[in-house]
């Protein structure tokens, strides 16, 4: 069953809720579909509902604002949905210490800083909602755009992020912004990535690595770019059962 809510009144932001038929845990899973912040592409957006949905766990997929917005739109649209699955928790039958977010390519950047961007940033506190804590306690990050090196960064979507303030991208790179706060993370990627190069997802769990935070990290060694659920070739379509056991190992799933 699919449910759509405002995030804002003042803007047309919305979130489509997706209820799990036989629902197998009180946990939620907000998806942030990839797009180079150009755009969001469904098969991340609805299709990872899908798979969520398939584990017994309710979802909720993001509109958030891409380009011609440009920062701190997008990550203001991300934190408030976390925030919004938060404060509707009890009505949603969820429980708030339960909510994960999960991205691919740039999505999967959003995601990540959204778990690890601490700053206040402008247009937030407008209401109650706002209260709530942003910081997801679990992230799946799907072939992420993280790292703001140019040997191996994803130019476009920083572009399409900062607009002007590209010069600032390394405030950007999340890879940068790891701390303990950060929560549990899984990623996944594949080493003949052509759009994003592997090394994002290498620079990130070091980061992780350094900073104690619990991590998984499967990298395979064929396939494209933007595979999402469609990941059909035998040794990439284990991806899903290897989050559905890391879901269980973090307490997200019976």
């Amino acid at each position: 069953m699919q449910q759509k809510f405002r995030l804002w009144e003042s803007y047309d932001v919305e979130i489509t809720y997706y209820r799990a038929y036989h629902r197998a845990t009180r946990a939620c899973v907000v998806i942030l579909p990839g797009g180079g912040y150009q755009n969001r592409e469904s098969h991340e957006g609805e299709g990872f509902a899908g798979l969520i949905n398939t584990f017994g766990m309710d979802a909720a997929v993001v509109d958030y604002r891409v380009a011609p917005n440009r920062f701190p739109l997008p990550l203001l649209d991300s934190r408030r949905a976390v925030r919004f699955i938060r404060h509707h928790s009890e009505e949603l039958g969820i429980d708030k210490n339960k909510i994960l977010i999960m991205g691919a390519s740039a999505g999967a950047h959003l995601a990540s800083l959204t778990s690890t961007y601490l700053d206040k940033i402008e247009g937030e506190g407008v209401d109650g909602i706002d209260n709530e804590d942003f910081i997801p306690n679990g992230q799946i990050l799907c072939y992420p755009v993280i790292s703001s090196d140019e040997e191996i960064y994803h130019k476009g979507s920083f572009l399409n992020l900062l607009g002007d303030r590209f010069d600032q991208k390394d405030s950007f790179s999340t890879d940068r912004l790891v701390s303990k706060r950060t929560p549990a993370t899984f990623i996944w990627h594949t080493a003949s990535d052509p759009i994003v190069n592997v090394s994002n997802s290498y620079v990130y769990a070091s980061a992780l690595a350094r900073a104690g935070v619990p991590h998984e990290l499967h990298v395979f060694p064929y396939g494209s770019h933007g595979l999402g659920v469609g990941a059909i070739e035998p040794h990439l379509s284990v991806w899903t059962q290897l989050l559905r056991d890391w879901l269980r190992l973090n307490g997200f799933l019976k």
